[in-house]
């Protein structure tokens, strides 16, 4: 276990992670339900597979594109979908 890189991603990710949809649909269905145990039990077996699915797909990846491609590749989603969500098309 390489715990620097642990501790990097769990700051990148849990710092990206709030105030985002997910944290507020979750805070919405606690709400409404009244149920919090389920919403967070729920909520968080969803964001491991997720995770895993992104750890898988970016494991195999990498065995074809190098990394700055890749980094390249997600920039360049991360700004599609932004103008795709600003003009409402997503």
């Amino acid at each position: 276990m390489n715990w620097k890189v642990f501790w990097v991603t769990f700051g990148t990710i849990f710092l990206a992670e709030m105030g985002d949809k997910t944290q507020l649909a979750a805070l919405t269905m606690a709400a409404e339900t009244r149920l919090p145990l389920s919403v967070f039990l729920g909520g968080s077996a969803a964001l491991v597979l997720v995770t895993l699915l992104g750890v898988s797909l970016g494991g195999f990846i990498s065995h074809w594109l190098p990394e700055g491609m890749l980094q390249k590749i997600a920039g360049a989603s991360f700004i599609l979908i932004g103008g795709l969500m600003l003009w409402g098309k997503w």
